[in-house]
C-alpha cells in the first residue's frame, strides 16, 4: 500500500442532521476533463452500489449538452425539480478548487457560511469549471470539495455535509481518484451519512 495522495483538511456536518439515509443519489463530478469525470463517477457509483445505495452518474442523468452552456438559477430550479420527480433525494457534488497557497485557501474556508449553501448556488458559482480553459493553471495547491445536498421534498434543499480534501499529487489522476473516493466514502460512513449500517 502506497501512502495516500489525498487528505481531509476540513469536514463540516449540519448540526441538525444526526443520520441521513438517501435512497437515490446523483453523483456529479465537475471537471472539463470528461475522461476523469467518467472514471470518477463510475468508481464512486460502484462504491455506492457495494453498500446497497442507488447512485446515478450525472453523465447518465443530464442531457449531453447540459454542461455546454451556462445555466441560470431558473434552469437549475427546473433541474432540481426534475430530480425530485425522478425520485432522487440527494446530490453529491465534487469539484476541484485550489489556491496559490495553503494559507490563503484555509482563510477562505474559515469564512464560509457553511449552513447557507444550496446545490443551485454552488453549481452557479462554480460552473466556469466547464468553460474556463485556464481554470486549473492558476492553482499551485489543489483541493477538491465534495458536498452532500438533500433535495428531499418538503425540507430545505440544503447542504448536509462538506469535505475539503487536499490532493498532493494531482498529476497522477488515477491514484488521486482512487484515494479520493476511499476518503470520501470513509468520511460519510463515519458521519452516519448515506451509508448507515442496518438502516
Amino acid at each position: 500500500m502506497g501512502c495516500s495522495s489525498t487528505s481531509l483538511i476540513e469536514n463540516w456536518k449540519d448540526p441538525d442532521t444526526v443520520l441521513f439515509h438517501a435512497n437515490k443519489v446523483l453523483l456529479v463530478g465537475m471537471t472539463q476533463n470528461e475522461e476523469a469525470r467518467t472514471d470518477f463517477e463510475q468508481k464512486l457509483q460502484k462504491e455506492f452500489e457495494k453498500r446497497d445505495v442507488e447512485a446515478w452518474k450525472s453523465l447518465d442523468v443530464f442531457d449531453v449538452s447540459f454542461t455546454d452552456s451556462k445555466k441560470t438559477q431558473e434552469e437549475l430550479d427546473l433541474v432540481e425539480q426534475s430530480l425530485l420527480d425522478k425520485g432522487f433525494d440527494a446530490i453529491l457534488l465534487t469539484k476541484i478548487t485550489g489556491s496559490e497557497n495553503r494559507e490563503n485557501f484555509m482563510k477562505s474556508v474559515s469564512r464560509w457560511d457553511s449552513g447557507q449553501s444550496r446545490f443551485n448556488d454552488d453549481y452557479l458559482e462554480h460552473q466556469d469549471i466547464y468553460f474556463d480553459n485556464s481554470y486549473y493553471e492558476k492553482f499551485k495547491i489543489y483541493f477538491a470539495e465534495t458536498t452532500l445536498y438533500c433535495i428531499c421534498e418538503g425540507k430545505e434543499r440544503a447542504m448536509i455535509w462538506r469535505g475539503i480534501i487536499e490532493i498532493s499529487d494531482p498529476n497522477n489522476v488515477n491514484k488521486a481518484i482512487n484515494d479520493y473516493i476511499k476518503l470520501v466514502v470513509t468520511a460519510l460512513e463515519e458521519q452516519d451519512l448515506i451509508f448507515i449500517e442496518d438502516f
